[in-house]
């Protein structure tokens, strides 16, 4: 009878170790695995404050014929094409714009068809023209000199030329708040970042989310990986790889995973959901994405990197003739990155997220672009 009432008792002290966790966000949460995840007390909130908006100065541009190059997986790509695009139907329907041409790489493709498609839109008059990627840098670079009085935004690189504004962001600060989020609904104490190439730009991207997740619990285990070397831009739009490397991760214990590896989101948001895994959008609100409704169950929350706004705010810029006035850099300040909380599971966390945007945007807290490994 001791020995029953012994093993009755067993489901029950389960149950209130659960009920623990649960509860109590500083609690141990990798139960009967020899995980130590202490969770660090969140910042303090910040003071609440009133702020005054001051009306946008009226513009109408009807006239303006707008060219958009997109980078590999155009519009449809569930990322920051698909933000690129959404700037552009911003400038449709606010500004009045109607002339636009829109056109997508090819993944491969030699740096003398970007040049083509670059200086094809020039010719034709058309006056902005958006680049979406690093990788038109030495097509801008170019053909900004051929055509010294066109207009041209560069999305996520630097070119010096007075007629280039280079469109860049922190996206360290967005992913930032990515490691928040894993940190806190991780149950293993295990999370996983998957980048779509091993590059500077996507190395921010992991930069902030371990710190992010480290700033929550330090002892958390992150599994990283990058599915294409530098210079192979395929890792961007291979949902396939995007697949196999979550798996790999969720077999490794990771429970919760980020990307930040474009149009390869599907591949990697699939494996997730079929593995009991966690995901975390990246660049868009990849909750409300058509395209992925049937992973959304899955997906807490997203980094926002508002590509959408820097490139409606160049297109209205250059119909102002005020491009000098915009950003050196999108980040928190000026509302360039951001998160969001589609879909209410992360809804409690709202507040530990927003005093910790406080601190950033106050200085207190800097995240770093290299990431610590």
């Amino acid at each position: 009878m001791r020995r029953l009432r012994g093993l009755l008792a067993i489901p029950l002290l389960l149950l209130s170790l659960t009920a623990c966790v649960k509860d109590d966000p500083n609690a141990i949460s990798r139960i009967g695995k020899g995980a130590a995840c202490t969770r660090n007390s969140p910042p303090a909130a910040p003071p609440s404050s009133s702020s005054t908006t001051t009306s946008a100065e009226p513009v109408s541009a009807p006239n303006m014929r707008v060219g958009l190059a997109y980078d590999i997986g155009g519009r449809g790509d569930t990322s920051f094409n698909d933000l690129a695009a959404a700037g552009i139907d911003r400038a449709k329907a606010e500004l009045g714009v109607t002339d636009v041409r829109e056109l997508s790489a090819a993944a491969g493709e030699s740096p003398s068809a970007q040049v083509a498609r670059l200086r094809g839109m020039a010719l034709e008059g058309f006056n902005p023209i958006v680049a979406v990627g690093f990788a038109y840098t030495d097509g801008i670079k170019q053909v900004s000199k051929e055509f010294p009085n066109v207009k041209f935004g560069l999305v996520d690189s630097v070119v010096e030329a007075p007629n280039v504004s280079s469109l860049i962001f922190a996206e360290e600060q967005g992913s930032f708040f990515a490691g928040v989020m894993a940190a806190y609904k991780s149950r293993s104490c295990h999370v996983g970042f998957i980048g779509g190439v091993d590059i500077p730009l996507i190395h921010k991207f992991e930069a902030g989310f371990v710190q992010g997740a480290k700033a929550v619990a330090p002892g958390i285990q992150i599994e990283r990986k990058y599915l294409s070397p530098a210079g192979d831009t395929r890792g961007f739009n291979d949902p396939g790889k995007g697949n196999e490397a979550t798996r790999g991760q969720i077999d490794a214990g990771a429970d919760v995973i980020y990307h930040g590896a474009g149009a390869s989101a599907k591949g990697i948001f699939d494996a997730a959901k079929a593995g009991g895994a966690l995901g975390i959008g990246c660049d868009a609100d990849q909750y409300q994405q058509p395209t992925l409704a049937g992973v959304k169950d899955i997906i807490i929350g997203s980094a926002l990197k508002k590509v959408d706004v820097a490139v409606f705010d160049f297109i209205r810029a250059v119909a102002l003739g005020k491009t000098a006035d915009l950003p050196k850099v999108f980040d928190l300040r000026n509302d360039g990155v951001g998160y969001s909380a589609s879909g209410g599971k992360i809804n409690d966390m709202i507040p530990v997220l927003e005093a910790y945007k406080a601190q950033i945007v106050s200085g207190k807290l800097t995240v770093s672009q290299q990431p610590t490994r």
